[in-house]
């Protein structure tokens, strides 16, 4: 995976993900703490995203050369972590929105998201299905949405179709439960050589 990104894992910043919607720029590779999504302008920079079922989105602005990384389960999209990053893009690196280009990894499927009405309540019924006594929720179309209400042009958006909980070769934390691994995502800037 590594030699394909042309980075050692050495060149890798990663966080300890937990849930909310901290926000860290990110200088050298290592651990940087308690957070859910890492920024940075550095070339040959690393960084990654660890998930289970989360949605992962990864950010480039082709002007600024600025990258992120979120990771965005139900709560950092309650919290709303994505949009909090595209307005901390905008502020501190001048950020436009017709300049980024996005990617929305694998993450669970609506059709098998269930949740309790505590969860479900603080999503509009856009995103959200009854089924019995739970709800049947698309974090992936939450945050898909506050990229377009961002201005974000949708050709500039690729979004997977793939499904943590029925791809046998992506980790599930609701189909396999603690034994479940991670899926690590990266997001680099090359820094190119033209001679």
């Amino acid at each position: 995976f590594f030699n394909e990104l042309e980075l050692t894992t050495a060149q890798v910043a990663y966080q300890y993900q937990v849930h909310g919607n901290t926000i860290k720029v990110v200088e050298s590779a290592g651990f940087v703490g308690e957070c859910d999504a890492l920024v940075t302008t550095r070339k040959n920079l690393g960084l990654a995203v660890t998930t289970a079922d989360c949605t992962t989105i990864f950010i480039y602005d082709k002007i600024n050369h600025v990258i992120a990384g979120v990771h965005s389960g139900w709560r950092g999209t309650a919290k709303n972590i994505l949009g909090k990053t595209l307005k901390f893009l905008e502020k501190e690196f001048t950020s436009k929105p017709n300049a980024l280009i996005v990617y929305i990894a694998p993450s669970i499927s609506q059709k098998n998201y269930e949740v309790g009405k505590e969860v479900a309540r603080r999503f509009n019924s856009k995103y959200k299905k009854k089924q019995g006594s739970k709800f049947l929720l698309d974090v992936s179309e939450v945050n898909y949405d506050i990229l377009i209400e961002h201005g974000i042009p949708k050709n500039q958006i690729e979004r997977s179709t793939l499904c943590s909980y029925d791809s046998p070769f992506l980790h599930s934390y609701r189909r396999d439960g603690a034994r479940s691994g991670r899926a690590l995502g990266v997001i680099a800037m090359r820094r190119l050589c033209i001679t």
